[in-house]
Order: structure tokens, then sequence, then C-alpha cells
């Protein structure tokens, strides 16, 4: 070939590679909890989920998009920080499943969800015992739909690794700030605002994370959107006769036969109640990223009150340093004025008074000593009479 002989150098190989496995890497689990690693481009992303190309690229870990859960006709796109998935009723797409933030979330999700030989072996005691066959299927009727238990192993991983970061950053600034106060110096000051700029951008991040959640709580129709399996399920209601939850599809056809009118109809029949399990699901971890961003406000305001503590010590070590500067100062103008003395009669100049009466030089000499004394003490009085030098 033509570029046989052309190397290329081994940072760019790295960074090609490192760009490459950003971009392609991928892992599918299924609902049985199997985990299967993909190398798939976006074309071949949405030719597998029905998404457009728009909602693929909110998953793009090289554009700086924020926190987002949306939910479309048959997927949910969620984009956590670097927890970044594409959900369905039967498969979870995660990307970058090699991350060592995101490998946790991967463990946790094929523990949750149920194994394939776990159902194998149910479905074989189930011709043996018929009662406990009445029990699983109960049981399964009254579980989370598929996707909603991968958006909870989500968000409790997103909060988990949030909440982490935040007591790592509380371990390391407390002591640091106590540091701070029992001693200024340049290497306290630069190591407090190292952290405090650590403690800015986590804010932030767990900011965005609350008000997406938050937002997703104020909009019922953005939850709804999040009801996948009631979507496929032909928009049936969520609850049977026997009052117990009916989140499995009966057809996988059915929902693709429902125009968006009849879904908007029967939606408004349902009512209120119908967003309720999934708004209890999101209030819960809301309430644990409010306690996490709780714990930030509580470092901030740590951070605040050590600064202004700090103003003040260097404020009363300022005023200290006034104060030895006037002392000086008057010092100063005191020794002038005993200079001054001094320097009229040092002068080499014949006065006939100059002569006959060395007497007169320890009177001049204890006369301006006197003098320059007095004026000393004179000035001290009135800068602590004006308030200008502590008592």
């Amino acid at each position: 070939m033509a570029r046989e002989g052309f190397i290329v150098p081994v940072e760019t190989q790295a960074s090609l590679k490192k760009k490459t496995a950003i971009s392609r890497s991928w892992m599918l689990i299924d609902h049985s909890g199997q985990g299967t690693i993909l190398d798939l481009d976006k074309y071949a992303i949405m030719h597998r989920v029905p998404i457009n190309a728009r909602d693929l690229r909110i998953l793009d870990p090289l554009l700086s998009y924020p926190s987002t859960i949306l939910g479309r006709e048959r997927a949910i796109i969620l984009n956590l920080e670097h927890i970044k998935a594409i959900i369905t009723t039967e498969e979870v797409l995660l990307r970058d499943p090699l991350d060592d933030d995101v490998i946790p979330m991967v463990e946790e999700l094929q523990r949750r969800l149920p194994p394939l030989d776990a159902s194998c072996q149910g479905q074989g005691e189930d011709e043996e015992h018929p009662g406990a066959r009445k029990d699983i299927e109960i049981a399964e009727e009254n579980e989370f739909p598929f996707e909603f238990r991968a958006l909870e192993v989500a968000l409790e991983a997103i909060c988990s690794f949030l909440d982490a970061r935040t007591r790592e950053l509380e371990t390391a600034a407390y002591p640091a700030l106590d540091e701070l106060t029992s001693k200024i110096s340049s290497r306290n000051l630069d190591r407090v605002r190292k952290l405090k700029s650590a403690m800015t951008r986590l804010t932030n991040r767990v900011q965005k994370v609350r008000d997406e959640l938050e937002q997703l709580l104020d909009d019922d129709d953005d939850m709804a959107d999040l009801y996948l399996s009631r979507k496929l399920n032909g928009v049936s209601s969520p609850i049977n006769g026997f009052g117990v939850p009916d989140w499995f599809p009966t057809s996988p056809t059915i929902g693709s036969k429902i125009s968006k009118t009849s879904r908007a109809s029967a939606a408004t029949v349902q009512g209120e109640d119908d967003v309720e399990e999934l708004e209890m699901l999101l209030e819960a971890y809301f309430m644990q990223i409010e306690g996490t961003l709780n714990k930030l406000t509580t470092l901030r305001d740590y951070i605040d009150n050590t600064e202004d503590y700090i103003n003040i010590q260097l404020d009363n070590h300022r005023n200290q340093l006034i104060q030895l500067e006037l002392f000086l100062s008057s010092g100063t103008v005191c020794l002038s004025v005993y200079s001054l003395v001094a320097a009229i009669f040092g002068m080499n100049i014949p006065y006939t008074w100059n002569e006959g009466h060395g007497y007169v030089f320890k009177w001049v000499v204890i006369l301006a000593g006197i003098t320059c004394g007095s004026l000393f003490l004179s000035i001290i009085s009135y800068a602590r009479h004006k308030g200008l030098i502590g008592s």
C-alpha cells in the first residue's frame, strides 16, 4: 500500500486509540443482566435504538452537555456526568463501560437484574409447585419495569459517586482550614485555594444533577414520557382489576399501532396517580443529591467564615504595624528636633557668647532632651485620644 512506510508517533497512536475508545465503546446489558462489549458508531446505535442524532450527541463525551434525562418514544436518554446510557424496555446501552467510574454501575446493573439461569430454574420449579409459580408471577407484576430499575441504578450510582467525592473533599478541607487558621502561610493558603476550586467545580456538578431532577419532578408530562413499558403496552392503565401494577407488555407490536393522540387522551384519563411511583423514586434521589449539595454549602460557609477570620487577623496585624510606624515616626520627629539643637550649637562660627560659658552645655543637653521627650509623649497622647492606637 501507499502508506506502508508511514510511522505514527507513539503519542499520536495513544491519543487516537483513546478517542476511538471514547467514541465507539459501548456495553449492552439485557434484561437478564448479561453484559456484552460492543464497538458501535453512532449510525449503528441509531439503527439499533430508535433515537435521532441530536439525542445521540447529548451522550458524546467530547461535547459539554449538562446533565439530562430525556424520555423518548422507545428509549430514555441518560446523561449524568460520566454515566451516559440509553435505556429501553429490554436492554441498556452504556457508554465507555471500562471507565473506572462506570464499572461500579455495570456491576450493580448485573447484580440488580434477574440472572438468566435463576429465571430458568424458577420456571422448572413452577411445574412442580403451582403455588410458587403464582407467587413469582405476583412478584413480577409488583416490581418496577426494566427501564425504571436501570434508571434507579444510574441515579444511585451518580448520587453515591458525588456523595463520595464530597466526603473526600470534606476530609481534606476541614483539617486544611483549621491548619490555616492556626498558621497563615503561603503553603496553607495555596492548599486551601486548590480545595476551594475543587469545591466550586464539584458544587456545579451536583447542582446540575439536582436541577435536572427538580425539573423532571416539576413536569408530570416529562415523567410520563419515561414509562416506556406503558407506551409499549398500548398506554393501558398500570393498575389491573386486582389492584396490582401491570407493567409488562402483552405484545411488543401494540405500541407501534397507537397514535400520539390516543396516548395523550389516555394519559389524561389516567390522572395524576400514573407517575406517582416514578415520582417517589425521583424524590428519594432528589433528597439524596440535595443532602450532598447541603454538605457542600456547609463547607462553603465554613470556608467563607475561615476567610473572614483570616481577614480579621490580617487587619489586626496591619493595625499593629501602623501603630509601630506611628511610634517610629514620632520618635524620628523628636530626634530631628534634638539634632537641630545640636547642629545649631555645633556650627563653627565665632560668637562672643561662645567663650567662657562652658557650663551652659549640660543645660542645653538636658533642656533639649526634656523638650523632645515631652513632644513625643504629646504625640502619643493625642493619637490615643483620637483612637488611632490602642491603649
